[in-house]
């Protein structure tokens, strides 16, 4: 066992201590997050078989070992058996006066680049907001007029020139709808937060999308029990799922599956810049088997105008994060070709705010 208990328990990202015959010595609690196993459950095994690491790296480790000298790997895929793989960062330093022992940190470089991104998402959607509030009234007056003149021109007109007349209404229909979108940024209340029962929110984000939507897909669930209340605003919680299950939905027009998954992760922390931090052990999952997300917009997908679809407006995944950002919560995306995991980490009832409920 590392001697600083606090200072080892305190590590914000996973940490291992790796004994001379690659076997795991202790685990941090970040590390039980990871791996999704307890501390005891993976003391003693080896370390390899824990981690799946995306690199041939077993080499380098044990030069490191041998030379008594840090090592340092970026952008790597790391998993484990319940868990896709994350692209992280990899710090390996052997210990002093602990021949033959390695420390390593497994760094999500996620959880490093969506800390800045929920800061410029919350910028850019603020953006948008002024821009549209600005421009919606200059620019929705005219395409009124446009349209209804482009209607009444399409009473006089040959059949085949009325192609040209409802391509004007057609798309000065969509900016309308667009200026819209953009508006709902601001329109958007600070959450009403209360006790919320998110297997509730769930199945009211599935029947209507079964009803509507999703009519073509399969949505199963995959609940557990005992999860404990969120805390946050359920109707903005809804808007939430739906927005996920549509798109799930639309990007598989001939039909697929669709898997809503809760659990609990107790080590799940979010700490920030200043050093402040809560705990978010609600997960919740939207997984789906469709095609995944693009290469070149995977990584700014939650930023707004990003979108996959062609005709998209690249909103919908902008105002889920802007969402659960005033929710205090964190969402990332893991995806690839047939396997699609959008997961939301909520806080639960402040324990004073539950005792006050039962009262």
């Amino acid at each position: 066992m590392i001697q600083d208990s606090a200072i080892w328990t305190s590590l914000p990202v996973p940490a291992f201590l790796i004994d001379e015959n690659d076997r795991i010595a202790d685990v941090n609690s970040a590390a039980e997050g990871f791996l999704n196993a307890s501390r005891k459950s993976v003391l003693g095994y080896p370390i390899w078989d824990q981690l799946a690491i995306d690199a041939p790296i077993e080499q380098a480790f044990e030069r490191a070992r041998k030379q008594g000298t840090p090592l340092f790997v970026n952008d790597i895929d790391v998993g484990s058996g319940s868990r896709a793989p994350l692209q992280c960062g990899l710090q390996i330093a052997p210990v002093v006066g602990r021949p033959g022992t390695m420390l390593m940190l497994v760094s999500p470089r996620e959880l490093a680049g969506r800390m800045t991104q929920s800061h410029s998402v919350k910028s850019a959607a603020q953006s948008a907001i002024g821009m549209a509030e600005m421009l919606a009234h200059e620019i929705k007056n005219p395409l009124a007029g446009i349209t209804g003149a482009a209607q009444l021109l399409s009473m006089n007109l040959a059949a085949e020139d009325l192609e040209l007349t409802d391509l004007i209404v057609e798309e000065s229909r969509r900016i309308v709808k667009l200026l819209e979108q953009v508006e709902q940024f601001g329109n958007l209340s600070t959450p009403d937060f209360k006790p919320v029962n998110i297997h509730d929110v769930l199945d009211r984000a599935r029947r209507s999308a079964l009803l509507g939507f999703g009519a073509h897909m399969a949505i199963v669930e995959d609940y557990d029990p005992s999860l404990p209340l969120a805390y946050g605003d359920p109707d903005q919680l809804l808007q939430v799922i739906l927005n996920l299950l549509k798109n799930a939905s639309e990007a598989a027009p001939g039909g697929g599956t669709i898997r809503l998954r809760t659990y609990f992760e107790h080590s799940f922390r979010l700490r920030r810049s200043d050093g402040s931090g809560h705990s978010l052990p609600l997960q919740i999952e939207v997984v789906d088997d469709g095609p995944g997300l693009p290469d070149d917009i995977r990584s700014d997908i939650f930023d707004p105008f990003v979108s996959g679809r062609e005709n998209g407006t690249g909103l919908g995944l902008a105002l889920v994060s802007k969402i659960i950002s005033d929710h205090d919560g964190w969402i990332s995306v893991d995806s690839v070709p047939g396997r699609t995991v959008f997961r939301l980490s909520l806080q639960r009832v402040p324990k004073g705010r539950q005792e006050k409920e039962n009262n």
